[in-house]
């Protein structure tokens, strides 16, 4: 069975039999990568998909906001230039939102 490293240095994660003999993200040698154990790995693996979620989430808000601004520049009826308005407000609120969380699972471990 695969085990979980991760980077000390970095928060670089690594699924193997054993940690990389240098980290690809910062370099650092295979002495900085710890091993998770069975629990804090199996929170990392069961997030997995609400991370990516939150990422999709956060793509999809941008294409929103970036259509509703499009949207303001046509200026053809003040009603619509004003959903779009709230749109791109509501859409920061969002993604912020869905940032915050992944913040909060890398808090926890669970990235």
């Amino acid at each position: 069975m695969k085990k979980l490293f991760k980077c000390s240095v970095c928060n670089f994660m690594h699924e193997g039999e054993g940690p990389y003999d240098t980290c690809p993200k910062c370099g650092a040698g295979s002495e900085k990568f710890v091993e998770l154990s069975a629990e804090a790995a199996d929170k990392v693996y069961q997030s997995e998909r609400t991370n990516d979620i939150h990422m999709e989430i956060i793509a999809l808000t941008d294409k929103i906001i970036k259509l509703s601004l499009e949207g303001i520049e046509l200026n053809l009826d003040p009603n619509c230039v004003s959903i779009l308005q709230k749109a791109v407000a509501e859409g920061y609120v969002i993604k912020q939102r869905a940032k915050a969380e992944l913040e909060g699972h890398i808090g926890k471990g669970k990235w």
